[in-house]
């Protein structure tokens, strides 16, 4: 029989031929200790050429593809490729690994770069964002991750003189980033006119904000800040590949093979042309063709290192730099195939197709020969002799050469087809060729290689072959997978199998034949293995396959599946691998990798010795995982473990789907809901006490607690039970099956880990149960297994996915540290080492393994076992090296580090638990017996058998078997505590006695359930083939136990309670004397399981047995016969009930009919419904029909009701469903979905719920959790408050939560993003810069070349001719008008002790300084600003955090982010980018100012808390499924907020990482609904008050409503601000204004007392969205875009701040001579601001919206557009109206004076302009219009002399008409000599570059040229305004561009003498004001 375990021998990597050159750069580095590092494959190299040593990096497991060096030179970051790549951190002076960081790219990792501490890593991935990730490589934690760029990144790099900003760059781009909170925010480079666009491709940051760059076509790029600053043209002849900084200078290489040296200003030093050597691969060819090429540079001091694509590395003395050194060499391009190694020298031979064969010595580790062929080779032979060397060429043909000289002998081409194997026979006579023509030639070699032979047997080419010893035979492996054998030399077939069975092959390469069917895997027909090669000698093998592994098997292996050890190295395929002559090494080539590796053999004896040298063994040199052989001496797998293993614990629904679920079902039930729904009963319940405790598939999951105390699991609770009193209290945290639980080291805390789709550990305090954290988001299915670390600051946990998943976590931050696959089979059990907390060690099914913590990943590495055993338990002896673990055969391993040390018997069948003490273990087996050792596990010191013998009196019940199974054992206070499978507790006193703690029924459904008719007793039956009688009084014991035949699923007591009925799973059922339980009869008439079964009433006469094959038998209970049958059910009876008179029977079988049957004899009833409810039933168990319809929840299609029970008093029913809920309804429950109460205890299915016989106790049974839970009836009066976790009902009542034309809106607004932004107005037609142009007259040549016309005139008059005149270089914001209240609450807030205030509009923040009235603005948002607060805490004073809009949550620079800020020095201090797509609607920092919380506007309306400072994701929930408006944290809180929308109030607690909520609770007030809540206000002692859409506020003490302040306000209560000071609270809300209230309140603390404000403003209805109140002052900010001030004391009323109300702001106009302006918008307004004064100055009320406004010539009239076609003009000293009119139906959209003063444009949307006369009075006549106007006009402009009108239409056209006839002019050379008063217009020739690119959706809405006729200024779509000179007749003209509006500009004007700019808003209501700043020449 072979040996079928992994050879002993083994492989150590010794040396690697190669570098990659190809695909990669700036891979090549210095490090400290003047080594070089770099990478080959799937290995990191670090090789010191002074020693000429190399050692090995092996922690990846694919290629290697990018490298950083840590700024210290000794840390190396490499980055891989792959499904799941991940980037290792390691030392590169002891090749360990330091840190993996992993789980955020995919596809690879492309460049890596750290910062200049060293303490940051960016890495850029290779998926289709080129997602960048910066990285704190510590702690594996990942800091922010942007989208790159759409297209390739080919470098980044850190600033090194500026902190947190990079520079990336790639195709066509370069970004500048920098770095602040969790966001990475990029600014494009800016090519200019400077270079051209193109692509980057390395780079290095310089001094001064300079960045070097190389391009693609050689040049250099200098950058400054973001823009390019100049060229260095020609430094490179191509491309550019790497750029080297160090302290001399730049060191630059490129593709044309020359590196360049320049000092620190970039000026050349010196250039080091390598084509010129006479060394290296390119040079030897002759072949500069393509060049050789600079892929890596390294300048250090006086070396320079360089790495070419032909994977070699020069090395460059710098003062002798025509002499490079070539240190590395390897082969290059295309793939590596031909290996062959000399049959008596340490030499091998390689040829690839790059057509070069090469010679290295194995012993000086040197390329010492290589020559270049015609033609790529792919295999190679040396002659037995070792003088001849043939090669196989790829087209067919074969050459020889001599070995020595390298000189041809001979070459042949036979063939067309590649040539893929040949070998020479060992007797040197002949040469086999194997070519892709499926055929092997035989030439002779002494007749020079003359043809002798044919071997024509294939199908199919050849792939292997091998001679025998004799040199007779030859066999061959082709593609199809034959194995053939041929005669030598003539080529005949050997067919009979007979003659080959003496025949010995002289050397085995074959992938086929019985000797090494071992290497293939089992059930795979996969040619996978490349090359084999057999060493007899040793018996070992080894192959090479296609996924870069190379195997040790042993030889011969016959039997599939072998085992074998495996080598990770080679990244891809490798081609081929070979012994050396001597055994010594093996050689393994890989084909994409062109590297030749060359293992040193270690055999057997010197294994041993090896195995405490080479620290990296341990990664590479895994004792094969994957090998499957059924390995004969692995012992038989226990049963119990066996089911363990099995156990998947996958549900089909997990409770984490009921909201979608509830959401998808919703919809379909929205009528029923509508209508009254009956409500929750009065009374409540209570969890009392639960018989039972998991052990039959759970271990070591019981201990003792601080205060003597035990806790353990059951079902979905954490116990605690006090074995004193014999109470238990419970953790209700859960909501499905607890797999383990773990005990903090102080015995306070309990982590348990529960089964779910995403499952959560919960750490809770045994005293308070109360959770301290709860860990989610890192495990699938379950979690199986946790520890806590020593020091109680760590949890480990395993998941039950596939790959076990190990997550070590901070557990009181939440924080994961670190995660690792652990192991494709179970794991059983993981400990953190107590004395190291970085290491841990998992034990499971068939493995044990040893990790420890590097960075973001765990490095695992198996115990050396010899045969692989499951382990059941571990624990860690008295040193960090000890561990002890428990086998599944009864052994205990010792183990040091990895090393088995020996093994000790200890139990018999599997060690299941054990338990380190101070001086000894104690362990427990599945024999039952407890057994206390020593502390070297020399001797047992004493052993307890648990059995019934020893059973002290004051236990809880009875063992139901000697010597149970134990699975758990702990020790304290004396005691041993036991836990067994059979679901028994148990405490063992050290002097023998046994008490018996609690017990639970064991594994096996339970469904029988009955309770007794007048004691408080019950019954249980259960498929574990026991029946039990518990005691519901104080004692809690199982007085009475029997065993049954066969197990059952139903039980009933006689109504006298002397008998008990008791139906089996075989059909038979018994009854049995309810005392003793013995048997009094049995029966056995039916097939199938007895699903239920009853007495009837009164004397017990008959009793009604109900099977699942459909019938019910009646028998007489006195003449113990059968009198009846019940026939017609469909399928199984799953309910019985009988009516009090004992004579009818209700039935419910599983297809949901509902029968009713006469007894005795069983005839069917129909009866209608309205009379089953007159019916007096005796019970009601029954779960069908119209008195119970309510019952059935919204997902019935997912859970079914399983069991109901009515309580004696008819008032409250219980039910029991699928998912484990206990619900109470009101009886009778009618109609659908009937409101109730629910409880989750149990996990999965709840099977059956009896109430006790005075309805005091209700009882339940689960399922699968196999527990007995008593629940306490709580009646109404005497409920205490607290008891509330019942989540009321499924659906929300439909009541609508109320209405307000506010909230609608507030709520159902859509924010756009300014990016996306479309037309504001519906333009038709070509837009201006797609128009294809005629050309004019005078460029038609037709003018003579020097003209004699008049030149041509001004374009514009200029106003300011007397002065200089001076172009605009930039604008300034000076001033806003405007505040964002209408959309927006909460925003407005007191600074600096109410010196100042800050509020927001548009993407603006501003703060306003009272006294002086000047604005300060925060400019940083890209996008509208939604929501604003400060921070209270005076450790940051002036902080603010403004949330802003945003588009999806990619992370990228459009998402939507939170900027945190200092109000005083508008500094940013951080920056959130947040995964709330749409936008943040709320914000609020903590108590300590240290988090912040903010919400969301995505459909899930996240909640996520901050920490802002780091920029770190606290926890993240989904909110609701409808609006949340505000969420606030209390005001004394780091841990516990609130949130209010859309009916929808929840209370918060931040537990570690994860978000924990209760919903409010109504119940407790008659009648209170929930309604929309809008605000929220915080009180002393957990108060909380809420204010409603219908004025009212509800106060909360925890999340219980205790009062509500009726109409607190007569409509919405939309905001209230506490006052930390004094509690009193400010509310504001919608009201109209009256004697006694006002929309302003002041509170006191309990919200009793009031004080209304009346605020003077002037509306019929005041609407306040935002209160806040400083020293004796409130602030208020109004709908009305009003800000008010008003005064405590007095009540005075001061506006700070006025705003339009309702936009967009369409008419605009400036003074023609003052700095003052009007503006004219949609809320019918038109107001006159003052610059100067900082302030609006009046206002008029129209009563329409207005459109347009135009100031006459002189200033002394203004004429005002409205929207429904009437035009008014105002004389502006009195305000009087001098005229008005309305010709138009639709809204005037421009209006304009002509300059002369006489004549009144007004141009309407009907695409007219009408023309008035004003010298002939106010009665204004129309005198004219323009007609054939193609569409509306939008602007228009008088010419100088008003003679013509220009205007502009919204068909994208000009049109010029004369003044007053309205006639059109189309001569251009006409229009082209007038001149224009204003210019306006966004069409025209000499505008056409303000239209830019980007405009495809969107518009130039306006513009207006300077007073000066310099400058044009524009506004567009996207709210941007923009400066152009004027003209501006190049398309896409240069500009400068001004953010801050929202989207849509609706028009822009220049103050006279172009001081200022004014900037009127569409979506965002506000004016801003812009000083121009003029250039100084």
């Amino acid at each position: 029989m072979a040996d079928r375990t992994a050879p002993n021998c083994h492989l150590r990597l010794e040396w690697v031929y190669g570098y990659r050159g190809h695909q990669c750069r700036n891979n090549l580095y210095y490090t400290a200790a003047k080594e070089i590092v770099y990478f080959v494959a799937g290995v990191g190299v670090v090789y010191n050429t002074r020693e000429h040593k190399q050692k090995f990096y092996l922690g990846h497991n694919d290629d290697i593809i990018s490298l950083a060096l840590h700024p210290e030179r000794v840390l190396v970051a490499t980055g891989q490729v792959g499904k799941e790549p991940y980037i290792c951190v390691w030392d590169s002076y002891t090749v360990q690994t330091v840190s993996i960081l992993k789980d955020v790219h995919t596809h690879g990792i492309a460049c890596l770069a750290f910062d200049l501490e060293g303490q940051c890593l960016v890495s850029v991935g290779l998926d289709s964002k080129n997602t960048i990730c910066v990285w704190d490589w510590r702690r594996g934690k990942v800091l922010a991750v942007a989208p790159g760029h759409t297209d390739r990144i080919f470098d980044i790099s850190w600033d090194l003189y500026q902190p947190s900003k990079l520079v990336s760059c790639g195709v066509k781009h370069i970004k500048f980033w920098s770095l602040c909170g969790n966001a990475l925010t990029p600014k494009r480079g800016v090519f200019g006119k400077t270079g051209d666009l193109q692509t980057i491709l390395c780079l290095a940051c310089a001094k001064d904000e300079i960045t070097y760059s190389g391009a693609l076509n050689g040049d250099i790029y200098v950058w400054k800040g973001i823009n390019l600053l100049r060229t260095i043209q020609g430094a490179h002849g191509s491309g550019i590949f790497s750029m080297n900084a160090c302290e001399e200078g730049f060191a630059t290489g490129g593709r044309d093979g020359c590196v360049r040296l320049w000092d620190l200003n970039f000026k050349p030093i010196t250039v080091i042309d390598l084509r010129e050597t006479d060394q290296g691969y390119k040079v030897a060819r002759g072949e500069n063709s393509r060049g050789l090429s600079v892929r890596s540079v390294c300048w250090r001091g006086d070396h320079i290192l360089v790495g070419t694509q032909d994977s070699e590395i020069f090395e460059v003395v710098v003062h002798d730099r025509n002499k490079p050194f070539l240190i590395m060499q390897g082969h290059c391009e295309g793939e590596l195939w031909a290996l062959a190694v000399h049959p008596t020298k340490p030499l091998a031979m390689t040829g690839s197709d790059d057509r070069s064969v090469r010679i290295w010595s194995l012993i000086d580790h040197a390329l010492i020969a290589r020559c270049n062929m015609e033609e790529p080779i792919r295999c190679a032979a040396v002659s037995t002799d070792g003088i001849h060397l043939a090669l196989g060429m790829k087209d067919g043909s074969f050459t020889v050469l001599r070995v020595r000289d390298m000189t041809e002998v001979v070459h042949i081409k036979d063939r067309k087809e590649a040539i893929h194997e040949l070998k020479y026979s060992p007797d040197g006579a002949h040469l086999a060729v194997g070519s892709n023509e499926n055929s092997v030639d035989v030439y002779g070699v002494v007749q020079r290689y003359k043809k002798v032979g044919e071997c024509m047997g294939s199908n199919s080419f050849i792939t292997h072959m091998d001679w025998s010893t004799d040199s007779k035979y030859l066999q061959t492996n082709d593609g199809s997978g034959r194995r053939l054998f041929y005669r030598m030399p003539s080529g005949k077939e050997v067919t009979n199998r007979e003659e080959l069975k003496l025949v010995q092959w002289a050397s085995w390469t074959c992938v086929l034949g019985p000797e090494v069917n071992g290497i293939w895997p089992k059930y795979s027909d996969i040619n996978d293995i490349n090359s084999v090669d057999g060493n007899f000698s040793n018996q070992v093998l080894v192959t090479a396959d296609d996924y870069g592994l190379v195997k040790l098997f042993r030889y011969p292996c016959i039997k599939k599946g072998a085992k074998f050890k495996k080598y990770l190295g080679h990244s891809a395929h490798i081609t081929n691998a070979r012994w050396s002559h001597d055994y010594q090494w093996v050689i393994t080539i890989g084909g994409a990798d062109h590297s030749v590796f060359q293992w040193k053999f270690v055999p057997e004896r010197k294994s041993k010795e090896a195995l405490h040298i080479a620290p990296q063994e341990t990664l590479a040199d895994s004792n094969s995982e994957e090998s499957d052989s059924d390995q004969s001496d692995v012992p038989e797998m226990d049963s119990e473990i066996e089911q363990e293993t099995q156990l998947t614990y996958r549900r089909q629904v997990y409770k984490e789907d009921l909201p979608q679920l509830k959401e998808q079902c919703k919809v379909k039930h929205r009528a029923t809901a509508m209508k009254k729904r009956e409500r929750a009963p009065a009374s409540g319940i209570k969890l009392h006490f639960i018989h039972g405790y998991r052990g039959y598939d759970c271990r070591s999951n019981l201990f003792y607690t601080q205060t003597g105390e035990i806790v353990y699991h059951v079902a979905a609770v954490g116990v605690v039970y006090n074995r004193q009193q014999n109470t238990q209290r419970f953790y209700m945290g859960h909501d499905d099956d607890i797999l383990c639980l773990a005990i903090h080291p102080l015995k306070d805390f309990v982590a348990t880990g529960q089964v779910g789709r995403d499952s959560s550990v919960h750490i809770w305090d045994t005293e308070t149960l109360k959770p301290m954290s709860v860990l989610k988001g890192s495990h699938q299915l379950g979690v199986c297994a946790l520890d806590f670390s020593a020091d109680g600051k760590r949890l480990v946990s395993i998941g039950l996915d596939d790959n076990h998943t190990i997550v070590l976590w901070d557990w009181k931050k939440g924080e994961k540290l670190s995660a690792m696959r652990g192991s494709k089979d179970k794991i059983f059990v993981v400990k953190i080492n107590p004395y190291v907390p970085d290491k841990l060690i998992t034990a499971g099914v068939k493995h044990m393994k040893f990790w420890h913590k590097a960075g973001g990943g765990l490095i695992g590495r198996k115990g050396n076992m010899g045969k692989t055993e499951t382990m059941m338990c571990a624990v860690y002896g008295w040193s960090e090296e000890m561990v002890f673990s428990g086998t599944c055969s009864g052994d205990i391993c010792i183990w040091r580090d990895m090393f088995l040390m020996k093994t000790v018997k200890a139990h018999d069948g599997p060690v299941f638990s054990m338990h380190a003490l101070e001086k000894g273990f104690v362990t427990g087996g599945k024999d039952g017996i407890v057994a206390l050792w020593d502390d070297t596990f020399e001797r047992c010191l004493k052993t307890y058998a648990i059995k019934r013998a020893v059973l002290a009196p004051g236990s809880k019940g009875l063992l139901l078997e000697d010597n149970p199974s134990i699975r758990a054992i702990s020790l304290g206070h004396g005691h041993i505590l036991v836990g067994t499978k059979n679901g028994e507790i148990l405490e063992v006193d050290k002097s023998g006695p046994i008490t018996l703690l609690v017990q639970g029924h064991m594994e096996g459904e339970v469904w029988g359930l009955a309770s007794h008719p007048h004691l408080p007793l019950c019954a249980t039956v259960s498929d574990d083939k026991t029946l039990r009688i518990w005691d519901l009084s104080p004692s809690h014991c199982m007085l009475a136990v029997r065993k049954l035949r066969k197990g059952g699923r139903c039980c009933c007591f006689s109504p006298d309670g002397k008998a008990l009925a008791v139906g089996l799973n075989d059909g038979s059922f018994i009854i049995v004397n309810a005392d003793t339980l013995e048997d009094l009869v049995s029966f056995h008439h039916r097939k199938d399981a007895i699903s239920d079964i009853r007495f009837s009433p009164g004397a017990g006469k008959y009793l009604a047995v109900a099977s699942a094959d459909s019938f019910v038998d009646i028998y007489n209970v006195m003449s113990s016969k059968r009198v009846g049958v019940c026939k017609g059910c469909l399928s199984y009876i799953t309910h019985l009930d009988w009516d009090k008179r004992g004579k009818l029977l209700q039935v419910n079988t599983a297809a949901k009919e509902q029968f009713f049957f006469e007894a005795p004899r069983g005839k069917r009833q129909t009866i209608p419904a309205s009379e089953v409810e007159k019916i007096d039933w005796c019970t009601w168990t029954c779960v069908l029909g119209p008195s119970v319809e309510g019952t059935w929840p919204v997902i019935s299609e997912v859970t079914e009701v399983t069991a109901a029970c009515l309580s004696n008093d008819r008032q409250v029913l219980a039910t029991g469903d699928d998912l484990g809920y206990v619900k109470l309804f009101r009886y009778p429950a009618k109609g659908k979905y009937a409101k109730f109460k629910r409880y989750v205890a149990h996990s999965t299915h709840v099977t059956n719920v009896r109430w006790s016989h005075n309805d005091s106790l209700l009882v339940t049974v689960g399922g699968g959790d196999t527990c007995l839970m008593i629940w306490a009836h709580e009646l109404e009066g005497l409920r205490e408050f607290k008891q509330c976790d019942s989540e009321e009902s499924d659906i929300e009542s439909e009541d609508d939560g109320g209405y307000d034309s506010d909230v609608t809106r507030e709520n159902e607004i859509s924010y756009t993003i300014k990016a996306l932004s479309t037309n504001m107005r519906a333009m038709t037609g070509v837009k201006p810069h797609l128009q294809l142009k005629e050309p004019s007259v005078d460029e038609r040549g037709s003018r003579p070349p020097v003209s004699r016309a008049l030149p041509q005139p001004e374009k514009l008059q200029t106003n300011n001719v007397g002065k200089k005149k001076r172009p605009i270089e930039d604008l300034v914001l000076e001033l806003v008008f405007g505040y964002r209240g209408s959309d927006c609450r909460n925003n407005v807030h007191y600074l600096n002790e109410g010196a100042d205030i800050i509020y927001h509009t548009a993407s603006v923040a501003i703060v306003l300084n009272l006294t002086t009235s000047c604005q300060s603005f925060y400019l940083e948002h890209s996008d509208d600003i939604l929501c604003l607060t400060i921070n209270q805490h005076p450790k940051f004073p002036n902080v603010v955090a403004t949330g802003q809009v945003g588009d999806a949550g990619d992370m990228a620079a459009t998402s939507p982010s939170i900027h945190v800020w200092d109000a005083m020095t508008k500094q940013t201090l951080s920056v959130l980018r947040c995964f709330h797509s749409s936008g943040v609607c709320s914000v609020s920092f903590s108590a300590t100012g240290k988090l912040l919380l903010s919400v969301g506007l995505d459909p899930e309306h996240t909640v996520t808390i901050w920490k802002w400072q780091e920029g770190a994701k606290v926890a993240s929930r989904v909110g609701h499924s409808q609006r949340i408006f505000v969420a606030e944290f209390r005001p004394d809180s780091d841990t516990h907020f609130v949130s209010v929308g859309i009916k929808h109030v929840r209370f918060w607690t931040l537990a570690g990482r994860a978000l924990l909520s209760k919903k409010g609770v109504l119940s407790s007030i008659e009648d209170a609904r929930m309604q929309t809540m809008l605000s929220v206000a915080f009180g002393a002692n957990n108060l909380t008050f809420t204010g409603t859409i219908s004025g009212d506020v509800c106060v909360w003490k925890e999340h219980i409503l205790v009062r509500i302040v009726a109409k607190a306000h007569t409509g919405p209560v939309f905001t209230m601000y506490t006052t930390l000071r004094d509690g009193l609270i400010v509310t504001g809300g919608k009201e109209r204004p009256s004697k006694e209230g006002g929309a302003l309140k002041l509170w006191d603390q309990e919200l009793k007392r009031c004080r209304a404000f009346r605020l003077e403003t002037g509306q019929i209805i005041d609407c306040v969205r935002s209160v806040c109140r400083g020293k004796g002052k409130i602030l208020v900010g109004t709908r009305n875009a009003e800000i008010i001030e008003v005064g405590e004391k007095n009540a005075a009323c001061n506006i700070l701040v006025n705003g339009h109300m309702d936009g967009p702001i369409w008419g605009l106009c400036t003074h023609p001579s003052r700095d003052v302006f009007l503006s004219a918008a949609e809320d019918g307004t038109v107001r006159l601001w003052d610059i100067p004064e900082k302030k609006m100055l009046n206002k008029v009320n129209l009563g329409h919206p207005a459109h347009a406004i135009s100031y006459s010539p002189e200033g002394d009239m203004v004429a005002i557009g409205m929207k429904n076609g009437e035009f008014i003009i105002l004389l502006v000293a009195s305000l009087k109206i001098w005229g008005k009119k309305r010709d138009r139906r639709s809204a005037i959209q421009d209006i304009r004076f002509s300059p002369n003063s006489r004549y009144l444009a007004v141009g309407s949307t009907e695409c007219a302009v009408d023309f008035y006369d004003l010298t002939l009075g106010p009665q204004l006549n129309r005198i004219n219009c323009c007609r054939d106007i193609p569409s509306f006009v939008m602007q228009m402009d008088f010419s100088a002399d008003s003679n013509h009108i220009q205007l502009s239409t919204g068909a994208y056209k000009r049109l010029v008409y004369e003044v007053p006839s309205g006639k059109q002019i189309t001569e251009q050379f006409h229009i082209d000599r007038i001149t224009w008063a204003t210019w306006t217009s966004v069409l025209g020739d000499e505008v056409i570059g303000i239209w830019s690119r980007n405009t495809e959706k969107a518009d130039v809405i306006c513009a207006c040229v300077s007073h000066s006729g310099l400058n044009i200024i524009t506004g567009d779509d996207f709210g941007m305004v923009k400066l152009f000179d004027f003209p501006c007749l190049e398309k896409f003209a240069k500009h400068k561009r001004f953010l801050g509006h929202s989207a849509h500009l609706t028009n822009i004007r220049f103050t006279n003498g172009d001081r200022f700019v004014v900037s009127a808003g569409g979506d965002d209501r506000s004016l801003f004001v812009w000083r121009c700043v003029h250039s100084l020449h």
